[in-house]
Parts: structure tokens; sequence; C-alpha cells
């Protein structure tokens, strides 16, 4: 059974750079392999990791159905059934120690259901293969919302170092209950953090019912990787967001 980790969080709080950054410590610490699946719409999670997409998902499955709807001939004679499971893993990006599935634009209220349904299918069988999973999520929680087997483990909800970012958290904990997912446990992380604002954003957090599990330092190497477009996985092990990153997956109990 894999052990399942998703990330949440709205636009700009960081939260891709977490999610790299927890692939990274899940390869060193548990020595993987590890499962990441980037279901943001936004997909730059192989930009942190330092891998190259080829093809998504969402595009995958756009082919496919032209086929489909074509009545042109499916390679080898395979059943719908066949050709998406063979589709998916042709997007699975494979790297030293993780392999990475882009999950590109989401499902659109014309798609076609059946499709869908075995592509959600295919991909909860391929996370079963790997001992962890990452999925860097939308806010929304769409993908989550769509997954057909297995728990959620933890859910790292993200937020920057505002009132409003910590609300906005507490909304997206909020869904997670109206959507009633499977989810063991939800815990906040304070990104970007710059000085001693620190002490009042967790009491924030607090009031709202939210466990802050750690704060990250704001840190001038990532922005430095990000202007050079060098991968975040890499940063240095003195990083202060990286080893506050380690101290609270360190923190979390992860088997």
């Amino acid at each position: 059974m894999s052990f399942l980790i998703a990330l949440a969080g709205k636009g700009g709080t960081g939260k891709t750079s977490i999610a790299g950054l927890t692939v990274r410590y899940l390869v060193e610490k548990r020595r993987g392999p590890v499962l990441a699946v980037d279901a943001d719409s936004n997909a730059c999670l192989n930009e942190a990791l330092g891998v190259k997409v080829h093809a998504s998902v969402g595009q995958l499955r756009e082919s496919s159905l032209e086929t489909i709807r074509s009545g042109s001939e499916r390679p080898g004679g395979m059943s719908m059934d066949e050709l998406f499971e063979y589709q998916i893993n042709q997007a699975l990006i494979e790297a030293k120690g993780f392999d990475l599935l882009v999950m590109g634009r989401p499902e659109g209220p014309g798609c076609y259901c059946a499709a869908n349904n075995i592509i959600r299918k295919y991909t909860d069988i391929l996370a079963e293969r790997y001992p962890y999973v990452v999925i860097d999520n939308e806010a929304g929680m769409e993908h989550l919302s769509r997954r057909t087997t297995h728990k959620v483990d933890i859910l790292l909800i993200v937020s920057d170092p505002t009132v409003k970012g910590i609300q906005t958290a507490g909304r997206i904990r909020d869904l997670v209950d109206e959507l009633k997912l499977d989810i063991e446990r939800s815990v906040l992380i304070i990104n970007r953090v710059t000085g001693e604002e620190g002490d009042t954003l967790r009491e924030l957090a607090d009031g709202l019912g939210l466990h802050c599990a750690g704060l990250v330092p704001q840190d001038g190497k990532i922005f430095e990787y990000d202007l050079q477009g060098r991968p975040l996985i890499e940063l240095p092990d003195d990083s202060p967001a990286l080893c506050s990153v380690f101290t609270i997956l360190d923190g979390l109990d992860i088997p």
C-alpha cells in the first residue's frame, strides 16, 4: 500500500517548491522510489524536479479520444482500457529515485466520462507500484475529489505568511470536509516567513482549527535558483528552506 502525501494551497504560496522538496526528502530519507504527480493545471513541478515533460495525461487522453471518435484503428487492436493504460505509461517520466506523472489540463464538462474513469483507474493502479506518492494538487482539490481509490495519508496545506493566506488554508480544510475526502491528517505549513510574524500566524491558524506543522523561512537560494532556471531539488544541504522542510517532515512520522 502506498503512503500518499498531497499538497494544496492557493497560487503563489510556494506549494510546488514544497512539493519538490518533499520528493527530495522521500528519496533521500526513505529511499523511495517516489511517484510525483503534478495535478495542478499550471503544471511546473517538473521544473522544481529538473525533468522535461514530453506529454501530459490530458494531452494523451485527447489524442486517444480522437482515435476513438474517428474510428481509426487502435495500435495493435487494443481495447479502450488497454489504450489508456498504455498512454498513462507513456506519460510517465522516469528520473533518479522518482518518476513524474503530469496530469495536464483538468477534465472539462464535455469530457468523455468512460475515458476519464479508465484513466483514473489506471492512475491509481500505477500509484500502487510505489511506496510513496506525492501529489501537487490544485487549491480546489479537483484531482483528489476524482480519485477512485486510496486515502490520503497526509495533506500538506501550504500558506504564505499573511492573514489572507491562513484564511484560505482554513477554507481548503473546510473544502476537504465538504467533499468528504478520505484524508488521515491535514497540517498547515507556513512558507516564506521573514521575521517575527510566525507566532502571530500560528495563533491565527490555531483559532481556525488548523494544526501548524512548521514554518519555512524565506530563502534567497530559492529565488536565485528560480532566476537561473535551476531545479529546486538540487538546493544545497544547508539551504534554510530545505532544512526546515526536512525538519517538518521528520516530525510527521512518515513510515
